[in-house]
């Protein structure tokens, strides 16, 4: 979300929209900062708290709180014509200050509560973030996602029009995808010049599906030969991965790297032979543009956006059967050992990419604040 902020910003100043971004890291970095023509205003930060779900919600109330002054005062001073929120983490301020400036507001729904838990959204504190998050949808003026997919999963599960919804993709930007200058010694760390090298990257939590990919991987290897894998990333399901890769004896095969910044995820991307994305959930699948973007080959879940991202057909990247560790193991072996269908894979995915545009993205996003413009509607 933070790189879709950033690329989106950009995107509009270029295109002659003034953007100010309110953002968390007050106290750390300037206050305020021009950055690429986008004026970031930081507001303060108190302690994040860790492994405290009741504390982190009153946290999320606090930063709404410190936003909606900071835009308050900014706003007095500027005369915005629009406000723009991404999630339900910032849905309190930007509702409030929507209506203190009798403006429109439009949010970008990323991911939902309700899709990341698979429904079950009747506990705390995943109850209070779903409500968050229908008041914000059903009070905005007009909502933004990812794929059509989300399209249809926010109208459906919040019980609102799908003609108040506009769907504009992600994009990439292969400029900004840079490994490291030594990739081939980067490489000799985890694998040998003639093993195939498997990556799993992303949040390690259950809607992500890597327990999935670690079901297939023992009979890939035994019938390949050769492969290793890499999962990178971290999150509550970190212990019980690793656990699982443990238990399935396939730790002398490839390892765990934690949390790792973009510089090593663009050289993963660059080096590995392979990208597998197992969502059970998934709104877009960023990472498969990555790394498509990068000239790895993925393997991805046949759901959500991902079927947006990797059409069908074999033609830029394949698909397995969503939660079948089978399907998935047969995809892999057959992308391992077919040289050519994995050259030609990555020769149109390169083409393909081209399609998921920032430029576009924000010329996108800017015809909607046009059209709310011309409406002249003001926030619920």
């Amino acid at each position: 979300m933070a790189r879709h902020v950033r690329k989106l910003a950009e995107g509009l100043v270029r295109g002659g929209v003034e953007v100010h971004v309110l953002a968390r890291g007050g106290g750390r970095l300037a206050a305020v900062e021009d950055r690429h023509g986008v004026t970031v205003h930081r507001v303060r930060e108190p302690e994040f708290p860790k492994d405290d779900l009741d504390a982190f919600v009153r946290w999320v109330d606090a930063m709404n709180d410190d936003m909606r002054a900071a835009g308050a005062a900014l706003g007095d001073a500027l005369s915005f014509d629009l406000v723009h929120s991404h999630d339900w983490l910032v849905a309190g301020a930007a509702r409030k200050l929507a209506r203190r400036f009798s403006c429109p507001w439009l949010v970008t729904v990323h991911a939902t509560e309700h899709g990341r838990h698979q429904g079950w959204v009747k506990k705390h504190p995943q109850k209070h973030i779903h409500g968050v998050e229908r008041r914000m949808v059903r009070a905005a003026d007009r909502v933004i996602t990812c794929s059509h997919y989300m399209r249809g999963h926010v109208a459906e599960v919040f019980g609102i029009d799908e003609a108040r919804i506009t769907v504009v993709p992600n994009g990439v930007d292969p400029e900004d995808l840079q490994p490291v200058a030594n990739l081939p010694r980067l490489r000799a760390r985890y694998a040998a010049p003639e093993e195939k090298l498997v990556l799993l990257v992303g949040r390690l939590v259950y809607e992500k599906g890597f327990h999935l990919a670690l079901d297939a991987l023992p009979g890939v290897i035994e019938r390949v030969g050769g492969v290793r894998f890499l999962v990178a990333g971290s999150g509550t399901a970190e212990r019980d991965l690793r656990a699982q890769a443990r238990k399935l004896g396939l730790l002398e095969h490839g390892e765990f790297l934690g949390w790792i910044d973009d510089a090593m995820l663009h050289s993963l991307y660059a080096m590995s032979d392979l990208c597998v994305i197992p969502s059970l959930y998934e709104p877009f699948g960023l990472v498969a543009l990555e790394a498509m973007a990068s000239g790895c080959p993925c393997i991805v879940a046949d759901t959500g956006g991902l079927r947006e991202v990797v059409p069908g057909g074999e033609r830029v990247g394949l698909r397995f059967r969503a939660r079948d560790p089978e399907s998935l193991a047969e995809r892999v072996e057959t992308l391992l050992t077919d040289d050519e269908l994995r050259s030609r894979l990555v020769a149109e995915a390169s083409e393909h990419i081209l399609s998921f545009d920032w430029a576009d993205v924000a010329r996108q996003t800017a015809e909607v604040y046009a059209e709310l413009l011309r409406a002249g509607q003001p926030a619920a």
